[in-house]
């Protein structure tokens, strides 16, 4: 195999490159391969693309699509004998693929100008959402990157409405316990884009929640988007490192960073992969993904909750609930007994495991806006797992899984209620 001084990150890879053998197991998981049945949408076919690229046998422009439909869900990795991490050399392919050609109108305009300008992004969401308002029908719920799901009005997405309120405009930046309950840590919470523009009632439940469980929050200002769209989707390492840059900068001194998406987490965790470029980056990144916790997992592994700490809404007593584990808290957090362990512990609830709880919903971020149609067909897999359960409420750590169901279920005229696992408690 040629060495191509073309393809930097891919050789950053390489390692994981050559250690695919080409059995087919990935076949049997991978979430896109099961609807279209051709080899170059599995990740053995995308391996062999990629090494025909570094060999010189096709260009970057004639495997750009294939290397877009990949959900980044890791399914493939962990039915890998020898453990390929696929979805690294996608990132990495998709990344020298930018460098080379650059990105291309809109993303260019929203990745690079708009989403790290969190204030201008604010005002451009509140414009969406005054079009929004005219034009759009009103669902459940409420949505983030709006522009970029217009693309999908005319195939039948179920588009949520856009909050009102942004969430740091509802909560403080600095929000302590009540009086007489001590202070057990001082966290930060990274809201990312979807809670912050999208479910800011998420947010303010969980700044709530914690609170109430002897955990100052802290909402730091200077935070923006985790960056998984950009570095990971789109592969604009170089707008990924300034939003990585300005996220570590914003979360200094803090004992735990606590979210709740677990895209959101597991980006964040891979900046010191893809994105630490200098010893210092290098540092810094891998500092800041040692404090990261996901909202179950500091629950159950750090505060130690008992039972009786999760206060079911009255809503929802009595409910049967059943849980969507999403790719990136199961397979890249490895969180997948916390969040039942809460849920199996509530007397005030019936939980119900899903069939396939683990399986890909098919959102994988821009992935179901430019493949709207094949993300319908991933989802459908899971509506149909939702309905086997006879579950009332399906709840998930992901609020983009969270908008992809909400649209699953509603094309289906399901009436199960989708939410967050926080937006159980009171």
């Amino acid at each position: 195999m040629k060495s191509n001084t073309d393809f930097q990150q891919i050789e950053r890879f390489k390692e994981d490159l050559d250690r695919c053998t080409k059995c087919g197991f990935c076949m049997a998981s991978c979430p896109v391969y099961r609807e279209e049945r051709t080899e170059g949408s599995v990740a053995r076919g995308k391996i062999m693309l990629v090494r025909a690229l570094l060999d010189g046998e096709i260009t970057a422009d004639e495997m750009a699509e294939q290397l877009d439909r990949c959900t980044l869900c890791l399914a493939c990795t962990e039915n890998c004998p020898a453990g390929t991490r696929v979805p690294s050399v996608v990132a990495a392919a998709r990344a020298d693929k930018v460098r080379l050609k650059g990105l291309s109108f809109p993303y260019r305009l929203v990745y690079r100008w708009l989403l790290p300008r969190r204030r201008m992004f604010g005002y451009t969401l509140r414009l969406a959402s005054w079009f929004q308002g005219i034009f759009l029908p009103r669902t459940e719920g409420t949505i983030r990157h709006l522009s970029f799901f217009l693309s999908a009005l005319g195939k039948g997405r179920h588009i949520p409405q856009i909050a009102p309120r942004f969430l740091r405009q509802t909560v403080p930046e600095v929000n302590k316990p009540p009086a007489g309950v001590a202070v057990k840590y001082t966290v930060g919470y990274f809201t990312g884009c979807m809670t912050d523009f999208v479910f800011p009632e998420l947010g303010e439940k969980i700044v709530s929640f914690l609170n109430r469980n002897g955990v100052a929050v802290v909402v730091p200002r200077g935070q923006g988007c985790c960056g998984a769209p950009v570095f990971l989707g789109a592969g604009d390492f170089a707008t990924g490192r300034r939003m990585a840059d300005a996220n570590v900068k914003a979360f200094k001194e803090l004992d735990y960073i606590i979210t709740d998406c677990a895209t959101c987490a597991s980006a964040m965790k891979d900046y010191v992969r893809f994105l630490a470029d200098t010893d210092e980056r290098k540092r810094d990144y891998a500092a800041y993904a040692g404090r990261i916790k996901d909202i179950t997992e500091f629950l159950v592994d750090v505060l130690k909750l008992p039972p009786s700490a999760y206060r079911v809404a009255p809503e929802y007593r009595g409910k049967t609930v059943t849980w969507h584990e999403p790719c990136h808290l199961g397979r890249y957090l490895g969180v997948r007994e916390q969040p039942r362990q809460i849920l199996k512990s509530i007397p005030d609830i019936k939980y119900v495991e899903m069939p396939d709880a683990a399986r890909c919903c098919g959102m994988a971020g821009t992935f179901s806006i430019n493949f709207y149609e094949l993300s319908k067909k991933i989802a459908d897999k899971k509506v149909a797992s939702i309905a086997a359960t006879g579950a009332g409420i399906v709840v998930t750590g992901c609020p983009g899984c969270e908008l992809q169901l909400i649209d699953g279920t509603r094309r289906h005229n399901m009436p199960q209620k989708v939410m967050h696992i926080m937006e159980l408690f009171e």
